[in-house]
């Protein structure tokens, strides 16, 4: 007896991967453990790399200020996205729908839309991007669209899920960028002008001595 699919673009890319997830069980193991933490932490490891990347641009005090806000609108975004945007749609995951789905996964009540993994994926992405290091952005465009895959071939999500996961962290990051940049470069400043943590913001941090005794 053929499964029941509800009636739906969004259920039948998701079956279709989910059918591709049953004939690939050799990579069901890295799958599971890459949708569900591995990605994250590489996303993280990809942001400290672009701070310290950062300190050493032309420019390192709106260079780590872009970067600090790529980290902290991040979890901005998941926040919204998790607190606030599931609970108001309250989408269902697709395995109620389809409990002969392969589900990689520990299965959670929890709702599906937007996906919080995708939303950090997203947010990561356009944050890297607006910093303009190119490599981190790119080396982040691909852990993150290989983990939005990687949430629905685990079974988790609907594949509209993390399409709305990625475009949601994407413009909270892009809409809020210049007043949060704004107010992180006069604390980054501060930090560079008046505190021993300088070398958090350039690796070249200027000689106060030096200029004390110039004056």
């Amino acid at each position: 007896m053929p499964p029941k699919i509800p009636n739906s673009l969004d259920a039948h890319w998701y079956w279709d991967v989910n059918r591709f997830a049953v004939h690939t069980s050799w990579a069901h193991g890295f799958m599971a453990f890459y949708a569900e933490y591995g990605a994250v932490g590489v996303l993280g490891v990809l942001l400290l790399a672009a701070w310290w990347r950062a300190r050493s641009s032309p420019d390192p005090l709106q260079a780590v200020s872009a970067v600090l806000w790529a980290a902290g609108g991040t979890v901005l975004a998941w926040g919204l996205a998790h607190y606030g945007l599931k609970p108001l749609i309250a989408r269902p995951r697709p395995y109620f729908a389809m409990p002969q789905a392969e589900v990689l996964l520990h299965k959670t009540t929890g709702y599906s839309f937007p996906s919080g993994h995708a939303t950090v994926a997203g947010a990561v992405i356009v944050g890297l991007w607006l910093s303009r290091d190119k490599l981190m952005t790119i080396l982040a465009a691909i852990v993150g669209l290989l983990l939005c895959f990687g949430r629905v071939y685990t079974g988790m999500h609907y594949p509209g899920d993390v399409a709305g996961g990625l475009v949601f962290g994407s413009l909270i990051l892009l809409v809020a960028y210049p007043p949060a940049v704004a107010l992180l470069r006069r604390f980054d400043k501060l930090l560079l002008d008046k505190t021993p943590l300088a070398v958090m913001v350039s690796s070249r941090p200027p000689d106060r001595h030096t200029k004390v005794g110039a004056a």
